[in-house]
């Protein structure tokens, strides 16, 4: 229902005010498919460009999305661990998940779908098999269900806080306490939608972190995820005044030493196996770009920058 505030605006305006989560090519698209109809237009062909007024019952309809045959690709996959309910591989940065907007191949799924012929039809048609996701700039373990009972099993540890993820961080300064947990509720920014927010009306949201190491103004932090919002350590760290070292999204500091990603790893993973309930826990190191970064702050990097 449009009100007296928004009497005036325009169609996809209107919309994509109310649907954060969709473009506004995306909407102009829907209304130009018939998806979006205004009764006091009925008959009239509806444009994105429609001034609406109050009172006016606006319908949104998004249909789901057409199914899309994934193609296997024979990408090299670091496997840490298999059997014949569970693959955990250690993701490097820069690959992605899974498909979606503008990414249709050469993901961490098309690999695995290789890897793994039987897997298609686990969990989804875009994400067979996926229990978790990192971002595409953040490395480390990462587990994938090989059947559907693994999947529900992953899901429901994960949910129920069974399953442990912790992360290394490096992070602008040095957090006080030494160690603590952010409990901050998470949603769409409002302004970007590619973005996270820290918002009174998000998803609650809690991250535990200690300093394993100190430096004059820099910090390696262990990291507990004790949700798994999108983003979730990236924002937490950047609400708390230390961001991570090396993110373009949440940083908005320079990139020092040249990294080409955020300083951010996902180094242990544990979870109850999901056939037998036996504790399975992985652990992998962290990769050679932060590891050089590390080597440096330790020798006092000399031409290490100074916080802006």
């Amino acid at each position: 229902m449009v009100d007296a505030a928004a009497a005036g605006q325009r169609l996809d305006a209107f919309l994509a005010a109310r649907a954060p989560a969709l473009s506004r090519a995306r909407i102009q698209a829907l209304i130009a498919s018939g998806h979006v109809t205004v009764p006091r237009l009925a008959g009239r062909r509806l444009r994105p460009a429609a001034r609406l007024r109050a009172g006016d019952v606006v319908v949104l309809v998004v249909p789901p999305p057409a199914p899309a045959i994934l193609q296997p690709e024979p990408l090299p996959l670091d496997i840490v661990y298999e059997d014949a309910d569970v693959l955990v591989v250690n993701k490097p940065a820069g690959l992605v998940v899974h498909p979606g907007a503008g990414r249709t191949s050469g993901t961490l799924v098309h690999a695995v779908l290789a890897h793994c012929p039987d897997l298609p039809g686990i969990g989804g048609v875009h994400r067979p098999g996926i229990v978790h996701r990192l971002d595409k700039d953040t490395s480390g373990l990462l587990v994938v269900a090989k059947t559907e009972a693994a999947l529900r099993s992953l899901q429901a540890q994960i949910a129920a806080k069974r399953a442990t993820r912790d992360y290394l961080a490096l992070v602008w300064g040095v957090p006080a306490p030494a160690a603590g947990t952010i409990e901050a509720p998470l949603g769409r920014d409002p302004r970007r939608r590619t973005r996270m927010a820290v918002r009174p009306d998000g998803r609650p949201a809690v991250t535990r972190y200690r300093v394993v190491e100190a430096f004059p103004e820099f910090a390696l932090l262990e990291v507990r995820l004790v949700t798994g919002r999108t983003h979730q350590i990236r924002v937490h760290c950047a609400h708390i005044g230390h961001p991570v070292v090396g993110d373009p999204v949440y940083g908005r500091r320079r990139n020092p030493w040249g990294l080409r990603r955020q300083a951010l790893h996902a180094y242990r993973l544990a979870f109850a196996h999901p056939r037998d309930g036996r504790a399975m826990q992985f652990e992998v190191p962290l990769p050679e770009d932060l590891v050089r970064v590390l080597q440096a702050l330790r020798k006092g990097a000399a031409g290490a920058p100074t916080a802006p």
